[in-house]
């Protein structure tokens, strides 16, 4: 070995002694923050719908689980408005300190797509800690409809002469979205029909005012299960456990439509990587209880099981393809 071999040694460990010394004083704050946290505080889910909702009971079971695990007091908080928009601002503005959290729906992925100026940027303003649910759509039709799957919808849509006329809770959310997809990827000439809610819009399907709606399964549930309506597909990539003789769009002749509505816990960015990891796996085990997956599937809803980088990839996707559909489709808010 030669003097300057043998002078590289001991560089060598000074130096990996010095990046080891370095990324440990990095990583302390963080450390010691989910060490303390939450040390008894309270903690605040801000839910930016109304209460008694889908997301609002989702995120009041989480709530729940969460307290108990951390034995502390979890307040939740509904700040409705502007589409979610109020109370998401909200919590993107608070400190990344783990005690503001937010639970949210899939219109975080589609109103930037919308409404480009919000008041956050969705993938620069929050910690991506879970997806606690996901609840797919369902294309419906009346009960005495002569339609009875997926490509005879299509088919009886391209006679029409102004497009078949699909209705759904809202413009711009994620039923309309299932349905704006639908119609890209099937090529059927549909034509959307805007209620003020799920319910109006099902109350018109059941009298055959309208010919088809675009709905989630929540809210369609009952009425499937009574026979009012009559399910010809489910939007997410596999069968609901609690429709199980309901094909997916995909299964129906369209294998690359998938369109997922879900519900998902985040923070304001920056929010230390112990703590959210640790939000993470206590959400994947509050969704896996018996309790919690019964309760999931008899809200035509299931469990995730996504870690947080998983849930960044998932959301990001999410974001460019709504973005995608939107532009592609024309879709307006007025």
């Amino acid at each position: 070995m030669s003097d300057k071999q043998l002078h590289r040694i001991p560089l060598s460990r000074n130096l990996a002694a010095i990046i080891i010394c370095g990324s440990s004083a990095l990583l302390a704050p963080e450390v010691a923050a989910a060490a303390d946290w939450p040390d008894g505080k309270p903690i605040t889910i801000v839910v930016p719908f109304s209460p008694g909702g889908f997301t609002d009971l989702v995120a009041r079971r989480f709530a729940q689980d969460l307290g108990n695990e951390l034995k502390t007091t979890i307040v939740v908080q509904n700040k409705p408005g502007a589409s979610g928009q109020i109370g998401t601002a909200l919590v993107a503005r608070e400190k990344p300190d783990g005690y503001n959290l937010l639970i949210t729906a899939t219109q975080h992925v589609i109103y930037p797509g919308l409404q480009p100026n919000l008041p956050y940027d969705p993938k620069k303003s929050f910690s991506n800690v879970a997806i606690l649910a996901y609840a797919p759509n369902v294309l419906l039709v009346p009960a005495k409809s002569p339609i009875s799957n997926a490509k005879e919808f299509t088919a009886y849509a391209n006679k029409q002469p102004g497009g078949l006329a699909f209705g759904s809770s809202s413009v711009g959310g994620s039923a309309h979205m299932s349905g704006e997809l639908y119609k890209m990827v099937a090529g059927a000439n549909l034509r959307h029909i805007p209620y003020k809610g799920a319910a109006p819009a099902v109350t018109d399907l059941i009298g055959a005012q309208i010919p088809a709606a675009f709905l989630d399964a929540t809210s369609a549930a009952a009425f499937i299960r009574s026979g009012d309506v009559k399910a010809l597909a489910v939007t997410s990539k596999d069968r609901l456990p609690s429709l199980p003789d309901v094909p997916t769009v995909a299964e129906s002749g369209y294998p690359s439509y998938e369109s997922q509505a879900w519900i998902g816990l985040f923070g304001p960015a920056g929010m230390p990587t112990p703590i959210v990891q640790k939000l993470n796996q206590i959400a994947i085990d509050s969704a896996h209880t018996e309790a919690n997956i019964k309760w999931l599937n008899d809200n035509n809803a299931t469990p995730a099981k996504l870690s947080p980088a998983q849930v960044t990839g998932f959301v990001d996707a999410e974001l460019d393809k709504w973005k995608a559909v939107i532009d592609q489709a024309h879709v307006t808010v007025q």
